[in-house]
């Protein structure tokens, strides 16, 4: 029968599981009001609470399986953000570089402990604790951070990688460095199995779980897919578990297959506030092994062990990853990313004491002092952290990064490899926002040129056929090298203030002609920006404002070319209007319909009642609406009557009172149980002629005052295809619809995915666009940004 607790009784477990959670949470309090990192506040408590403190947790089994939990979670949260293709791209770091690290400070460790008088086993041993890193502490401080993709974190995380990769052979190792016999046969054996069931359990789950996740997630369970969530995690760790592999790295595993799934960001989101939870508890069980009355009476011996190991970890670390070609700031910044001892050790160290041995050969004073040192370097890491940027970058300012930077004579020289450009386009830096906007000029056909200083990227844009200086561009004879002078633009898009505002300087003062543009993260930084000389500073919390007050206005039927040319007034008056000064006065001035609070525009759903049926079948009368109009692929239908039936993708615009239109939310609410996402787009249509009509002609009556020195580009014209022309030739879709008031190009706006009508632009100089969607007369002159 269950066991049942007789009344007032409390369970035993429930005190320390009490004690773990109110410490945390005080903790974690007392760390946000201090700025202390929570995670050297958790590690305390457990001192606090533990055998050595207050003794409230003498029986730490139950809190180690919590704190395993904790470090699964931690590591398949990790696995979905990083994702396999990131994998594949630093495998050779992974595997030379980690090989390099976990050898180099092992030897290391063992040469200095037989210098010392201990025996070569117990030195193998202790080189094998030492080699190891936190993989819980360091994920978690670089998810927290933002850092977890940077050159620097990606780095930390191929090395942490192999050192769980490499536990296994270091388990296997530990019976035979005790003295029980291991034949050679028998690591082989275990390594191969081992390596068959991580491929297994990748391919495997990569085929699988996608259409698993698909299938539950259509179910709209919260429940369910949570625990499914938790299945593969735990499910996967399990299976790999199996093979004598650390669980720790099937969980990660298990976060890069859901990775390639388009729920995992839904995974991430459901799996959080467990992950939160538990990790909190790994890092105060952590804390409870800590003894000390040990620390306080052999302080100094602790400190000591705790410099050799922080010494020897940064040396091999830094020498590891300056072999796989890492630039010497990245490589340190990662040295110190990674000069703590890790959990895993103690799992090592366990296994090493069922055999007889024990760091430095002591069980009295190795083990005590192993415990001590790795404890404190746990608790420093998020204390040093903030600090790898800094010592990354005084290094880079030392050693002017690993890359030689041209001299003037070789920068010279090199300006004879951009001599045919001119009217071209220089990309300043090759980071994420970067490669995107490369991608879009390779395919627009505009002449550029890349200038990075990093290593990776340049060999990555060089691999990719681009056209690729190596160099600080914020060197006057770097940007005189790739041609400033004769380009057309300077093009900053990483937003780093204050390298762009170094090279927006010495760009202006060398280029007064060029056009900058760069993009910064903040109002206060793009207003620096442009005093230094940019002539635009894209501000991007700026730009996701903008964004949403465009939506929000369209809701409300303000007209497009409204929109649109409050857009511009904001971005001409370099955002002032955000400014904390004139936060008073209203930022924008719109005359509102009064008929446009009762409207509301509704998306059919595939899978909504209302797909596939007509309005009549509706009754939409009886439920006091009616529909105003349609949207569908492009084409408006205003007053549809009664034979219209809606399809999924429609874009309604209904009129109502509120209540009308929530007492209507059955007709429009998924009802077969799967998740209410937009169909894919339906083909493009057969016929043509539902389209632009190219027998009319299109003319445009441009507003004398409004700015544009263009007008003489302003004929009219005949429409030359009836969409975007490349959309139609590649069986794309486009939102709204732009003609060349000089050729009668017809392009898709820069709402749509490929934004031909300003690529038409980029590629042909011709200025002026004029929209043809229904009821619009407006044009746009992007030299002179003014709508006329």
């Amino acid at each position: 029968m269950p066991f049942v607790l007789a009344a007032g009784a409390v369970p035993p477990f429930l005190v320390e599981v009490v004690a773990i959670v109110a410490a945390a949470a005080l903790v974690a309090y007392v760390s946000q009001r201090v700025g202390l990192v929570p995670i050297v506040g958790f590690l305390l408590a457990g001192v606090l609470i533990g055998p050595s403190g207050l003794g409230v947790v003498t029986d730490p089994e139950l809190i180690d399986a919590a704190a395993e939990v904790g470090v699964l979670l931690l590591l398949f949260t990790i696995g979905i953000e990083f994702s396999l293709d990131k994998l594949q791209k630093i495998q050779r770091l992974i595997f030379v570089g980690g090989g390099l690290q976990v050898g180099l400070t092992t030897l290391l460790v063992a040469g200095l402990c037989l210098a010392f008088g201990v025996g070569w086993r117990p030195a193998i041993f202790t080189g094998f604790l030492v080699a190891l890193s936190s993989t819980a502490i360091v994920t978690k401080l670089l998810g927290d951070r933002g850092e977890t993709n940077t050159e620097v974190g990606q780095g930390a995380v191929g090395l942490l990688i192999f050192q769980d990769l490499a536990v296994i052979l270091m388990v296997l190792l530990v019976p035979a460095l005790g003295g029980e016999g291991v034949t050679g046969l028998d690591l082989g054996i275990a390594l191969g199995t081992a390596a068959a069931i991580i491929v297994f359990v990748l391919v495997v789950a990569r085929r699988i779980l996608p259409p698993l996740l698909e299938h539950v997630a259509r179910r709209c369970s919260p429940e369910l897919f949570l625990l499914t969530v938790i299945a593969i995690c735990f499910g996967t760790a399990y299976a790999v578990g199996l093979a004598g592999v650390s669980i720790s790295l099937g969980a990660f595993l298990a976060g890069l297959v859901v990775s390639q799934s388009r729920f995992s960001e839904h995974a991430l989101s459901e799996i959080l506030p467990l992950q939160i939870l538990f990790s909190a508890t790994f890092f105060v069980s952590v804390g409870l092994l800590l003894d000390l009355g040990f620390l306080v009476n052999n302080l100094g011996l602790v400190l000591g062990a705790l410099a050799v190991v922080a010494l020897v970890k940064l040396a091999t670390t830094f020498v590891a990853v300056r072999a796989v070609g890492r630039a010497a700031p990245a490589a340190a910044a990662t040295a110190l990313w990674l000069a703590q001892v890790g959990e895993f050790s103690f799992v090592l160290e366990r296994s090493g004491r069922e055999v007889g041995l024990a760091p430095l050969g002591s069980d009295a004073i190795g083990g005590p002092l192993f415990i001590a040192a790795t404890v404190i370097s746990m608790a420093l890491t998020p204390v040093a952290a903030p600090y790898a940027g800094r010592m990354a970058a005084g290094l880079r300012r030392m050693t002017s990064d690993a890359t030689p930077e041209p001299t003037e004579a070789e920068a010279v020289e090199a300006a004879g490899h951009f001599s045919d450009l001119e009217n071209h386009t220089i990309v300043a830096g090759y980071g994420d926002a970067a490669r995107k906007l490369v991608h879009v000029l390779e395919g627009s056909g505009v002449p550029f040129a890349v200038v990075t200083l990093s290593p990776e990227g340049a060999r990555e844009a060089e691999e990719s056929g681009l056209r690729v200086l190596r160099g600080d561009y914020a060197k006057r004879h770097i940007l005189e090298a790739v041609g400033l002078q004769r380009a057309k633009m300077l093009v900053v898009p990483d937003d780093n203030p204050a390298m762009t505002h170094r090279v927006v300087s010495v760009a202006r003062a060398l280029s007064p002609t060029t056009r900058i543009v760069a993009s910064v993260p903040s109002l206060h930084d793009a207003e620096e920006l442009v005093e230094a000389g940019a002539d635009r500073a894209i501000a991007t919390e700026f730009e996701a404002v903008v964004g949403l007050f465009d939506d929000v206005l369209r809701r409300y039927q303000v007209a497009p070319a409204e929109i649109l040319r409050h857009e511009e007034t904001l971005r001409r008056g370099s955002y002032e209007a955000f400014d904390a000064d004139v936060m008073d006065t209203p930022a924008v001035r719109c005359e509102l319909a009064a008929d446009c609070f009762s409207t509301r525009t509704v998306t059919i759903r595939t899978g909504a009642r209302a797909a596939g049926q007509s309005l009549a079948a509706l009754q939409l009368d009886e439920r006091l609406l009616h529909v105003t109009q349609v949207s569908r692929d492009g084409d408006v239908t205003r007053e549809p009557g009664g034979g219209f039936v809606l399809r999924a993708g429609d874009e309604v615009l209904f009129g109502g009172t509120p209540q009308a239109l929530i007492d209507a939310g059955d007709l429009f609410r998924v009802t077969d149980g799967r998740t209410p996402a937009l169909p894919a787009p339906p083909p493009m249509p057969t016929q043509r002629a539902d389209w632009i009509d190219t027998s009319a002609p299109v003319h445009l009556d441009p507003d004398p005052d409004a700015g544009c020195t263009h007008l003489d580009h302003v004929h009219d014209v005949t429409p030359g295809t009836q969409g975007c022309e490349e959309c139609l030739e590649r069986g794309d879709r486009w939102v709204h619809l732009r003609v060349c008031l000089e050729c009668g190009h017809v392009g898709c706006c820069d709402s749509s995915p490929n934004k031909h009508a300003t690529k038409h632009y980029h590629r042909t100089g011709h200025p002026v666009v004029r929209s043809i969607e229904p009821g619009e007369t407006w044009g746009w002159c992007y030299e002179d940004e003014v709508m006329l």
